[in-house]
């Protein structure tokens, strides 16, 4: 019985002798940094570290926009305070006949250029933005 334990004691150390054998090679290919799966690890190791420095350098150019816009729109609502106070001016200064005095008339109101027609003899140039459109009749 003593031979037979032993037989078999020796038949399961030579069995995981093999199995062990087994295991390391497949754990040196899978470790292969070219075929196996480290290659791959190493891969995506290289394109967190990328998209690691990528996501920083985006997250000072927003920080960077984000200080550029705040201080544009500073600026813009001083400058809507200001043309605020300049419209709140304008409905302080007097009308033009008061301005005037009663005796005298307004001025005469700006005429349409393109209704303008020149009077002056020596004067050819067209007015000013004045459409060159000729509207012939249908034959």
């Amino acid at each position: 019985m003593d031979i037979i334990a032993d037989i078999m004691l020796g038949i399961g150390a030579i069995g995981a002798a093999i199995y062990c054998m087994v295991l390391s090679r497949r754990l040196r290919r899978f470790n292969n940094l070219q075929n196996g799966m480290g290659g791959a690890v190493a891969v995506l190791s290289a394109q967190v570290d990328d998209m690691t420095t990528s996501l920083n350098s985006a997250r000072d150019a927003a920080g960077q926009s984000a200080a550029v816009l705040t201080d544009l729109t500073e600026r813009a609502e001083a400058s809507a305070q200001k043309l605020e106070l300049m419209m709140a001016s304008l409905h302080d200064l007097p009308d033009v006949k008061q301005a005037l005095g009663p005796d005298v008339p307004p001025p005469d109101p700006p005429t349409d250029p393109a209704q303008h027609q020149s009077t002056d003899v020596g004067n050819t140039a067209p007015p000013m933005f004045f459409s060159h459109r000729v509207m012939e009749a249908a034959e």
